[in-house]
Formats: structure tokens, sequence, C-alpha cells
């Protein structure tokens, strides 16, 4: 077998929410669990394997999900918490390789074509990473190892879960070819209608398609889509650029009604934002907020801060005052979902402990609040305004 010109992994957590859930609650274990919203207007944000042998997956609604599996379990989700065990994974990935493009919490790209010569073969990689993030977090990952970006996450998808599975071109017509068409990015369900009345269901099919079939679909890209088929994709693994914002937001089971109750979260939202600015060491220059009504209509509104800032009552003076003037142009608006951000996101500047006024934020309480949840919790310590009937 000739060597491949560029190893590329594609590493995808199985059922990642729902299976820290379960690796965190051994009552969970082996039972079909949805991690989400309440049962009367949320959604599935992840679905364990047992549950989606009922057909439940996520994005779909609550209450069917219910409806397909009256014993569902349910969990609410906890990102923060989801977000530190992801960072325990990218630091496996890390470990490996400098080329990491991260596509969500628990899911990337990993270029090893230099890697070969210290680590070993990309399946001997492949094998490496899978084990440590077990050792390290108790969960099980599946990669796909390739030539290329699109056939490696087409890969890390074929045998889930806890899967490794490795394709090379001289492999590609025997995997790829019998595969719906539907595994390609960006071939969505309307594309799909479209093929299926031109009489093109698999990979093959569409790899060995005429043109005057394909080009009243595709149009200018008929050629890149059939390459895809045939597995080509010159895309290059890009390291994870820098956010541009960061932001925390909550749909509510019941609609915020009163100003207390929206102060209330508003504050919670800012207390999270910020906490994730401080983690980042990163300052916003500008505060936003989001407001979804209950009739769905969404506003956002913004401010400039400077300096850039990342202590929570910083944030949330901006952000107090962003919806004070929103309610005074809304009298009598319901909340269905509250969000805060900040983005024109700076290096944070160390705090000059003795050199602060009196009005300005007590950031040393903002560190140590973080230092206590980083060793207790998200849920170990919060402010007295947060909690309800404050």
């Amino acid at each position: 077998m000739p060597a491949p010109t560029r190893s590329i992994l594609h590493v995808d957590m199985d059922a990642f929410y729902a299976s820290v859930e379960q690796r965190d609650n051994p009552e969970l274990r082996g039972q079909p669990l949805v991690v989400g919203g309440s049962a009367n207007r949320g959604v599935v944000a992840a679905a364990s394997y047992e549950a989606r042998t009922f057909g439940i997956h996520s994005a779909m609604p609550m209450a069917e999900a219910i409806r397909r599996c009256p014993e569902l379990r349910r969990v609410k989700p906890r990102i923060s918490h989801y977000k530190s065990v992801s960072e325990q994974i990218f630091a496996v990935f890390r470990e490996f390789t400098p080329v990491v493009e991260g596509l969500s919490l628990d899911e990337a790209f990993l270029d090893v074509t230099a890697s070969v010569a210290l680590f070993g073969a990309p399946a001997e990689i492949a094998m490496a990473i899978k084990q440590r993030i077990l050792d390290r977090t108790g969960l099980t990952a599946s990669v796909g190892v390739a030539e290329n970006k699109l056939v490696a996450k087409i890969a890390s998808d074929l045998d889930k879960p806890d899967a490794l599975t490795v394709l090379w071109p001289e492999n590609y017509e025997a995997r790829l070819d019998p595969l719906p068409v539907a595994v390609i990015p960006g071939i969505g369900r309307k594309t799909r209608t479209q093929l299926s009345a031109a009489g093109i269901g698999t990979v093959r099919d569409l790899r060995v398609a005429d043109d005057r079939l394909l080009e009243p679909i595709f149009g200018r890209f008929t050629r890149k889509t059939r390459d895809r088929a045939a597995g080509c994709d010159a895309r290059p693994v890009v390291p994870s650029r820098a956010e541009k914002s960061i932001s925390a937001e909550e749909t509510y089971d019941r609609d915020l009604a009163s100003r207390e109750q929206m102060n209330r979260e508003l504050l919670r939202l800012s207390e999270r934002t910020a906490s994730r600015l401080r983690k980042s060491g990163l300052a916003a220059g500008t505060v936003h907020i989001k407001i979804r009504q209950s009739d769905f209509k969404t506003y956002t509104r913004q401010r400039c801060v400077k300096p850039p800032a990342n202590g929570t009552d910083q944030l949330y003076a901006v952000a107090r005052a962003l919806l004070k003037v929103w309610l005074g142009r809304n009298p009598g608006a319901k909340i269905r979902l509250l969000g805060v951000g900040g983005s024109n996101l700076a290096p944070a500047e160390q705090p000059d402990l003795f050199a602060a006024a009196a009005d300005e934020p007590a950031l040393p309480i903002d560190q140590a609040v973080d230092e206590i949840r980083d060793r207790f919790g998200s849920t170990s310590v919060g402010r007295a305004r947060t909690l309800d009937g404050q």
C-alpha cells in the first residue's frame, strides 16, 4: 500500500452529553436517557444509545421523545461541566499534534501527518488517543482515519460507538459506494429528494451519474459534488481560531413576566459569561443581550464597554441597563429566552488590586468564586441575588 499523502483523524465522542451524565450517575447507565429541556417546550440536546433505539435523536421535540419512550430519563444540560470535560479531551489531542480543528465540544479534526515518526502509524495514534481519553475521562470516542477530512468524518460514523475505522483510497469503492448519499456533507433533505427522483440513492450512484442528471441539481458545484462522492477533499485541517464572542443563554419553561425574575436571570447569565471570559483570559469590549418573547420575536441590544470587562458586576450592570431600555419600549412583555454575551474580545489585563476605586467591581471575589467552582463544581457557590425569592 502506498504511503498516504496526509493522515487525518476525525474524533467524535460517543453521545457526549448523555455519556457524561451516565458516567457521573450510575443509576442512569443502561437507561434510555436524553439531555435537554422541559417536556412541553424543550428539545433533545443529546440522546444515549439506549434512547436511540426508540428513534430518538438530537433536535427532536422533547414531547415527541417522551411519546416514543414513556420511560425516558431526562436531565438538564450542564454545559459548563461538559466544557470542562471537553478541555480534558482536547488536551489529549494536543499531546499528539498541534494541528487540531475543533468543530464542537466533542468533535475535532487532527492532522497527524507530522506525528507519525514520533508516535507510530495513524491507526496506532488513533488507538492511543482513544485509550488516553478513556483513561482520563471514562468516556469512549469513535475515530475515523483517512487521507482527508471528508472521508475521516464519514469513517468515524460507520461503526459507532467506540469505533476505530481506517479508510485509505484503495478501500473507498468497497466502503463508500454502498452508503446513502446523505453521508456526504451538504446534501440535505431537499437535495436528497431531487436525487432520489433522478434515481440516485447511493454514493456510487452519485459518483458515476451523468452530468445531465446532476447539473440541474448542483449547477456549478456538480464537479465538486462528484469529487466528494469519489472521496476527494483537499481542505486542510485549520487549527481552531480564537473565539469571536462568549455568551450564555437560557430558554425558560415558564415565560419570565416580572422585572425581578428577569434581573435575577440576567445576573445568572452575566455570571456564567463573565466566568467563561476569565477562564479564557479575555475581556469583552462589547456587552450584548438577547431577548426572545413568548411570541418568538427575537431582539438583540448591545453597548460598548471601555475598558473591556470580564467582571460579573460589570457585565450585569450593562446588561441590566440594556434590558431596562428594552422593557421601557416593550411594556408588559414576557420573555421566553434570555442571553448575555461579550464580543470584541481582548486579552484581559491583570487588575491592580491596590489602586481599585471604590466603585470598581470586586474582581478578587470573582476570582475566588472561579477557584471554588473549579474545585467543587459549578453549583457549589453562587450570589444570593440569583436565588429565587431574593
